[in-house]
């Protein structure tokens, strides 16, 4: 499995954010060495869990089940270690606004936070986050039990890159210890594909918008045929239309002459933006650019949805018996196909990052591994929905086989998709800032723009604005 696997307040705020990214990474160049992370750490005889007892740390993350997860425990992290901890909860729709905006005041707060990899390209070249190969390496602050070979490579490694944009994941510093992952796949509730006669999920992507408009009403009224986010948010860009976007053979960036080059107008870009579009309009919610990882998560868990386009672990969340109105009526199958090519999904993990500017790295390295650590993540796969698990161990457990084993399609899905599962984005420090505009052009093409205007436009704005970044 380890072999097959290596292979997510004001816009001010934001912008201030931005700039120094972007400054950081064109103007004053980046230290791919490593040593702007570099860190004077007291000598410790061996490792102990109690060393700083009597500490308080800040701990700040988005609201999800795996926030959730660590919250039910912090009580037991705080009695085996003496370590108090003070944590806040946000909507993912503001937690990252809220989540610049303290990091940029680099007061120590929070020592540990809640992040993706796509922040890493942000939050690192604004010398936000914290390098933690020092911590890891060191067997006097690490737990012997800690065992970091057990993360799956792939996964570990999305958080390790080398600061240059363009270059891919998997190299340079580790700035984040993964909690989760999720890669994106179709849903489906098998009540709803019975309604209409259906044995099998549709395969392809003109199969999907015909069999989501069929189900319009399925389940009365309100009820819709294939959810999708949709806000002007980054965050509607990079599940189901990103994977999409990848699998029909479009990229966002190649790296030409050391500068970053914008492919958004590309023949294959546009083709799949314009599909994307009519399976919203055939087959979407009426308030598509309200929707949310929540409103669709929850479409899907209530019955309204008879589709979603989204994250793997929703078919573990909702199939819970008694947890959800639909459990045990939602499988799984592979994204939707608009050519011949194999698939893949583009990949998200949350994980947890410690601030640069913190003052109690010690005791926040304690909380990171406790909540990292084998035991946790063994405990929050069966009896909290930390899911998909970042672990060999637990992924392999008789009790985790046994969880995902009855949900129909999950195990021949995630087989046949693990292999192309990465993140498919180009890494660079303007992320945010294109993958929103992005966002906004696919709203307009949505409500009737032409989408070969709308993505020349989007392609000459992104490209301006990343013309400052040196790449490579």
């Amino acid at each position: 499995m380890k072999k097959i696997i290596s292979g997510f307040i004001s816009v001010l705020a934001f912008m201030l954010l931005f700039a120094c990214s972007n400054e950081s990474a064109t103007e004053n160049g980046n230290d791919n060495d490593g040593s702007s992370n570099t860190i004077d750490l007291e000598q410790f005889d061996e490792f102990d869990w109690k060393r700083f007892d009597g500490e308080e740390i800040e701990i700040m993350l988005n609201q999800h089940p795996y926030a959730e997860a660590i919250i039910e425990r912090i009580p037991e992290f705080e009695e085996k270690t003496g370590i108090t901890v003070n944590h806040s909860l946000t909507p993912e729709e503001n937690y990252f606004d809220k989540l610049t905006t303290s990091l940029n005041a680099q007061n120590g707060n929070p020592d540990v936070f809640m992040t993706g990899a796509y922040q890493v390209w942000e939050y690192a070249t604004a010398d936000y986050m914290q390098e933690l190969d020092v911590f890891v390496e060191d067997e006097n602050r690490t737990s012997p039990d800690y065992d970091v070979d057990d993360f799956y490579e792939g996964i570990l490694d999305a958080g390790r890159w080398d600061g240059v944009p363009g270059h891919t994941v998997g190299e340079g510093n580790l700035y984040t210890v993964p909690l989760a992952y999720e890669f994106n796949l179709l849903h489906y509730n098998k009540r709803a594909l019975e309604s209409i006669g259906l044995e099998e999920p549709p395969e392809t992507m003109e199969e999907l918008i015909e069999v989501g408009a069929q189900l319009d009403g399925w389940n009365g009224e309100g009820s819709y045929g294939v959810g999708t986010r949709g806000t002007r948010s980054w965050a509607t860009i990079h599940p189901g239309y990103m994977t999409s976007f990848d699998n029909h053979g479009a990229v966002d960036f190649t790296v030409e002459d050391g500068s970053l080059v914008s492919h958004l107008n590309s023949t294959e870009a546009i083709e799949i933006t314009e599909k994307f579009a009519e399976l919203v309009n055939e087959a979407g919610p009426s308030d598509w650019s309200s929707y949310t990882w929540y409103q669709v998560s929850n479409d899907l868990a209530q019955g309204k949805a008879a589709f979603t386009y989204d994250a793997s672990n929703w078919a573990i969340f909702h199939n819970v018996p008694g947890e959800a109105p639909e459990a045990g009526n939602i499988g799984v199958t592979t994204p939707p196909r608009t050519k011949d090519d194999d698939l893949g999904t583009n990949m998200w993990v949350w994980s947890i990052a410690m601030n640069k500017s913190s003052e109690k790295k010690d005791a926040a390295w304690l909380f990171m591994q406790y909540f990292t650590g084998k035991e946790h993540m063994q405990w929050g796969a069966i009896e909290a929905n930390v899911v998909d698990p970042v672990r060999e161990s637990v992924f392999e457990s008789d009790e985790y086989q046994e969880r995902i084993g009855d949900i129909e399609g999950y195990v021949e899905t995630f087989n046949e998709l693990i292999d192309g599962s990465t993140i498919k984005f180009t890494p660079q420090p303007e992320f945010f800032n294109t993958t929103t505009e992005w966002a906004a052009a696919l709203q307009d093409i949505v409500n009737g723009a032409d989408a070969e205007e709308r993505m020349n436009e989007l392609n000459k704005d992104i490209q301006e604005r990343v013309s400052r970044v040196r790449a490579e």
